[in-house]
């Protein structure tokens, strides 16, 4: 059976097919259960291609062949993808951009948020992995910037924020409150003490959400599904590293049809 998977109004329109995975489904065993995406996390490789695998297919018959997923740095790097990578090459980056209808991208992410963008009418798509250090550094700006040079327009690009730890659950503290403002004034505008805690938090999908608007990103679109404060559906570091654990990584994939 194949993996559940979310889709977002905002980029559901002809054209388009993508993905948000979760932690369901899969061939996984133990903490990784089910449905891990990493290859860096202690997981059978094995079972990791057959989970990339099935997911590829459910975008639309992709194979895994056509799956670009590169190792994520918490980066504000941007790759655009004019011809298929060589797969044997490792690239490290956090968002990547196309137009080439063969191609499949993908976000591994635990708490940090997978953004996947589209502009349909340019047959362009972008994919980013975005935590507060991506976040402030600009990571999306980079990544509209990058369609747009390909040839998007920004009131055309539809753009999904994706399962990503809240602000009610993402206590940074202090010293990384300071780190977010100076990478970004307006970022540090998202780091707030809520009532009854001693601690800062930070908004990560509301300050995505200012940003792609800021860009002049025509629609957005924010699932609202917290990966913390649901760890039967998805992964989240934050979460395990509380319980004492170690969690997988979900994909969230986009591609053009």
């Amino acid at each position: 059976m194949a993996a559940p998977y979310t889709v977002s109004k905002a980029l559901n329109v002809p054209g388009i097919s993508h993905g948000f995975f979760g932690r369901e489904g899969g061939r996984s065993k133990g903490d990784l259960a089910a449905n891990n995406m990493s290859i860096t996390q202690g997981d059978n490789p094995d079972l990791v291609v057959s989970n990339r695998s099935s997911a590829a297919f459910a975008m639309g018959g992709y194979d895994i062949k056509d799956l670009v997923v590169f190792r994520q740095t918490h980066s504000t790097t941007v790759v655009t993808l004019t011809e298929r990578p060589d797969r044997t090459v490792a690239i490290e980056a956090d968002a990547m951009v196309t137009n080439r209808p063969d191609l499949l991208l993908g976000i591994l992410t635990a708490d940090c948020a997978p953004v996947l963008l589209a502009d349909p009418e340019a047959g362009i798509i972008g994919a980013a992995h975005a935590g507060w250090k991506g976040a402030a550094g600009g990571i999306l700006q980079a990544t509209v910037m990058a369609m747009v040079t390909l040839g998007a327009d920004p009131k055309d690009i539809r753009a999904a924020i994706g399962p990503t730890i809240s602000a009610a659950n993402y206590e940074v503290g202090p010293d990384t409150a300071a780190q977010i403002a100076a990478l970004d004034s307006t970022a540090a505008h998202h780091v707030t003490t809520p009532e009854g805690k001693t601690r800062e938090h930070f908004d990560i999908p509301g300050l995505l959400a200012e940003q792609l608007f800021g860009a002049g990103v025509g629609t957005v679109g924010d699932l609202g599904l917290c990966t913390y404060a649901d760890p039967a559906r998805f992964f989240s570091h934050r979460y395990a590293t509380h319980q004492g654990i170690t969690t997988g990584r979900q994909i969230s994939c986009i591609g053009l049809r």
